[in-house]
């Protein structure tokens, strides 16, 4: 059985429902029998339902893998890996006024690349950007093994390149990673467009294999992904600049105020990516913008119970961030995960192929 939630507005949660978060919200229940249409229980499977569709949807307790992110045996890409050391950079050079002296900012970050068997030089590839490179990049490349290759015209992958970032080192308040992703403004999505883009297709590594090498500037051909405050970027990149990333995937985002106090941001958005939300809202009193939006939360993600005023609870910052975005109209889907936690793997192992064929539906 798959629990879907039916889309009538997401009620606004308090600190005091969010542990049954599901308790007070309105639910229809879908049945699938493999076995016929008698009502009969279906017999047990070894792989989950595939997510069909926008709107919200609830998974677990009880997770699988999906194969489509396994090796399968079919033809495999090339992948690459370099360094673009930070002193180099002209948006994100380690040095900026925020940082907190006792937190180590990385010399060099790491740029991990995959380019799939399907991809053929001297086409312009669309481009999935992932965020805390190499982070689930192996389930991403077993997507794109298996799903370019899909017989299925319903849940093909188109040949993107993708491309894993690596963060400019530490966490949270004070840091390079914090300034990176935390922040509420267009520095990364610039620095990913004006930086790392053209280092991979100017590559020598990459240049050798693929002389003609291109990705394309439409940004209906550029996604997106992250985890925890990578979710939270992925967002504020499409948001800022829906010109340059329009394809945004969030797990365990951190939609709650995590931005710098000191940031010269923080006087249009005290609230950091609270203010999405609440706060201003910017979802809701924000004209619609050009984006396909995935986000998720994990039952036992992080400040659960936390009240409103605190600006932390993971689990309220996502419900009213799927709330915002269904109220507005937006194409979006929103998995809530049972007896799971932060940026939990077999969320990512049983959802990731559903989601990235999601996130690229419609794409031509």
């Amino acid at each position: 059985m798959r629990i879907i939630l039916s889309s009538a507005p997401l009620r606004t949660l308090t600190h005091k429902v969010v542990a049954p978060v599901l308790s007070g919200l309105v639910l229809c229940l879908a049945t699938v029998d493999a076995a016929g249409q008698d009502g009969s229980a279906a017999p047990a499977e070894s792989t989950p339902e595939h997510l069909v569709g926008d709107g919200n949807f609830e998974i677990g307790p009880d997770y699988s893998t999906d194969p489509d992110l396994t090796d399968q045996g079919n033809p495999k890409g090339k992948s690459f890996e370099f360094k673009m050391p930070l002193a180099e950079s002209k948006i994100f050079r380690g040095d900026d006024s925020t940082l907190d002296p006792k937190k180590k900012v990385r010399v060099a970050r790491r740029i991990f690349v995959y380019i799939p068997a399907a991809y053929e030089d001297g086409t312009e590839a669309p481009v999935l950007v992932v965020h805390d490179g190499p982070a689930r990049f192996d389930l991403v490349r077993n997507a794109l093994d298996n799903l370019t290759i899909s017989q299925d015209t319903k849940r093909q992958l188109p040949p993107f390149i993708a491309v894993a970032v690596e963060n400019g080192g530490d966490d949270s308040y004070g840091s390079q990673r914090g300034l990176e992703y935390d922040t509420m403004s267009d520095r990364l999505a610039r620095f990913i467009d004006e930086e790392v883009l053209p280092a991979v297709v100017e590559h020598p590594d990459v240049l050798a294999a693929y002389p003609n090498i291109a990705i394309t500037d439409d940004p209906d051909g550029r996604a997106v992904m992250g985890c925890s405050s990578g979710g939270a970027a992925a967002l504020t990149m499409g948001w800022f600049r829906p010109d340059l990333f329009r394809r945004l995937i969030t797990y365990s985002g951190t939609f709650v105020d995590q931005q710098d106090s000191d940031a010269a941001e923080e006087a249009d958005f005290p609230l950091g990516a609270w203010e999405y939300h609440s706060g201003q809202k910017l979802i809701e009193n924000s004209d619609k913008k050009p984006l396909r939006i995935f986000t998720h939360v994990s039952e036992n993600d992080l400040r659960n119970q936390d009240p409103a005023d605190t600006y932390h609870n993971w689990v309220m910052a996502n419900y009213r961030t799927a709330e915002a975005l269904a109220a507005k109209g937006y194409d979006y889907r929103f998995v809530f995960s049972k007896g799971t936690r932060h940026c939990d793997k077999k969320v990512f192992k049983q959802t990731l192929a559903d989601t990235l064929v999601w996130a690229w539906q419609g794409y031509r």
